[in-house]
């Protein structure tokens, strides 16, 4: 039933994200970017940008064109599910070292004393301890159990253990896909942005006469904004991407480890 509710409640949290984000970034983008007192003659459309300070380049941001708030929203959801992963890592990782948690199992489960083992996944709280406790339960279930022989008890927990296993596995690895999306979408979408740009500005070239040099400099800078933009969301999301792989691999070690730990201890009861 947590499972349950815990997919749930990631389901909502994404509904809500995504339409969040995405108005969001469109009001950064009209609003704070396009704000008439970045351009010269209070003209978003027409003027050129007026920076006055160096490190605040709304106006030149906001030159890039209808692209800019959606990759804004990408770099921003990259943010939003990279803070996501890292805060359920942790709470899946639990408290303490793991590998002292299998050992202390292991010493509580050597001295037969199976409600001690599992006060001690109570403690840990986190992923590793959230499977072995339901192996152990089950030991603690058919462990009187006289019409069951000992392999009988250790096949049980076994199967009870791989459910665990099979059903934790998921919950540690959602959203990461919407990172793996991302940090494709981000650079395609920064490449659209930058060919429409260099569109513009070769439009601007071509017009007889003297170029037109709001028209010029309005394409290089959609070009470039969207260039940089879409890189820098596709590395965010890339390095998110992996860091959190390698989490969910040590956590997923961890599961395996534990199982074996307890399957091995109890098979060599007598």
């Amino acid at each position: 039933m947590s499972k349950d509710r815990s997919g749930k409640g990631n389901a909502i949290f994404v509904a809500i994200v995504f339409p969040l984000v995405i108005i969001t970034c469109v009001c950064i983008y009209l609003f704070v970017l396009g704000d008439p007192a970045n351009f010269q003659n209070n003209d978003p459309i027409h003027g050129h940008p007026v920076d006055v300070q160096p490190n605040k380049l709304y106006g030149t941001v906001y030159k890039g064109g209808f692209i800019v708030p959606i990759l804004l929203s990408v770099n921003l959801i990259v943010i939003v599910f990279s803070v996501e992963r890292f805060i359920t890592l942790g709470r899946a990782k639990g408290k303490g070292r793991v590998e002292s948690f299998i050992q202390s199992v292991r010493g509580s489960l050597a001295g037969n004393n199976v409600q001690e083992a599992i006060e001690a996944c109570d403690k840990q709280q986190g992923s590793v301890a959230m499977v072995m406790r339901s192996g152990l339960e089950k030991y603690a279930t058919v462990q009187n159990d006289g019409s069951m022989s000992r392999e009988d008890k250790i096949t049980v927990v076994k199967q009870e253990l791989e459910e665990a296993t099979a059903l934790e596995l998921p919950m540690l690895s959602k959203n990461m896909v919407i990172l793996s999306t991302c940090a494709s979408v981000s650079t395609l979408l920064g490449l659209i942005g930058t060919v429409l740009g260099m569109v513009r500005a070769f439009s601007a070239l071509a017009t007889s006469g003297t170029p037109d040099a709001t028209a010029l400099s309005t394409g290089i800078s959609e070009a470039l904004i969207n260039t940089a933009l879409g890189v820098t969301g596709s590395a965010i999301a890339i390095i998110s991407y992996n860091y959190f792989s390698n989490r969910i691999d040590a956590i997923t070690h961890g599961i395996d480890e534990a199982g074996f730990s307890v399957s091995k201890v109890l098979s060599t009861k007598h």
